[in-house]
């Protein structure tokens, strides 16, 4: 393979590439870049022999990336924002905008921020849509990725602590995050339950059937793996997606289950909950905001998580919203 000559390297290959990375499709890529379909072809062309790689195969009516494409897409989209950032800056006024953001949250977050988000867009841009999809991950970098989401809300410890890992080893990392509020997660279950009747015991915790709060659907959660820490388990006996589920169900059922704290009065069931601490330690509830740097609403995305952080202070009171955090 001829080792590439960056200096010949025609720049505009890469907005192609980006696009079509993007896009999956060449004619769609074709129209965003207001382009014919065989100039895309042939841009891709000239690139695939530049690096040497086929880069996209076909697949059904649109393109699937070669291994080489996905490493090169994230450099590429990052090196084109901070071009387009220090060219042409971008501007974004919430009065007179006219956009629509995606954020992936799971519901407890939902309930807690959207209402007051609510409030804070028709105040102050009421040009810009949300649109809100279920989180069913603890790693949404791929929703980013691939831009079914704009910004992904809620708790990612084991992602961010990779990201900062990363950043400290010096890789290059395509993400921001911003913490919005803090938390802890409780015990709960109906108010004439057996285990209500006295302070909750590691004993009588395990020894409950429970119902779990799991996105992905999987029966295992960081309860599980504090519990296993301690060489102790618990029986699982229902999973659902969604603490407002769970909330009825332990209402009208011996089950036993976790959620955070200030969710509970958003249930509407407080008066039929008993809520207890955990007979264990478990990390707390931390809500951050998570979203990649190339994006394309990149100022806009900065004023909506601004937004979040002053909808979490509402809702939460004298909970506010940490400082801004590049990882």
């Amino acid at each position: 393979m001829t080792p590439l000559n960056f200096r010949s390297l025609d720049l505009n290959l890469l907005r192609v590439f980006d696009e079509v990375m993007a896009e999956r499709s060449l004619t769609r890529a074709a129209e965003k870049l207001a382009i014919t379909q065989p100039a895309v072809s042939n841009a891709m062309r000239r690139l695939r022999d530049a690096v040497g790689d086929d880069l996209l195969v076909r697949q059904g009516q649109g393109v699937q990336p070669t291994p080489r494409a996905q490493a090169l897409w994230p450099v590429v989209r990052e090196a084109l924002a901070s071009l387009a950032d220090n060219l042409a800056p971008e501007r974004f006024d919430p009065a007179t905008a006219k956009t629509t953001l995606v954020l992936a949250m799971a519901d407890a977050t939902s309930a807690t921020l959207i209402p007051h988000l609510v409030a804070i867009l028709e105040a102050e841009a009421p040009g810009v849509t949300v649109r809100t999809l279920p989180l069913t991950t603890r790693d949404p970098r791929g929703l980013l990725d691939e831009d079914n989401a704009d910004l992904a809300i809620g708790n990612f410890p084991a992602v961010l602590a990779d990201l900062t890992a990363r950043a400290q080893s010096g890789a290059l990392v395509a993400y921001e995050s911003r913490r919005l509020y803090d938390g802890e997660y409780m015990a709960a279950m109906r108010h004439d339950h057996p285990l209500a009747k006295g302070p909750l015991t590691l004993e009588g915790y395990c020894a409950a059937r429970h119902a779990l709060v799991s996105f992905s659907g999987r029966a295992w959660g960081f309860i599980d793996e504090a519990l296993a820490s301690l060489g102790r388990t618990r029986h699982i006996a229902l999973t659902v997606n969604q603490y407002g589920t769970a909330a009825r169900v332990v209402a009208q059922s011996d089950l036993v289950t976790v959620m955070p704290r200030h969710f509970v009065p958003l249930t509407h069931m407080a008066e039929q909950l008993h809520i207890a601490p955990l007979p264990l330690e478990v990390m707390a509830v931390h809500v951050d905001a998570l979203w990649h740097k190339r994006g394309a609403n990149h100022m806009a995305y900065a004023w909506m998580v601004q937004a979040l952080g002053r909808a979490a202070h509402r809702a939460l009171g004298s909970v506010q919203a940490g400082p801004l955090r590049t990882v």
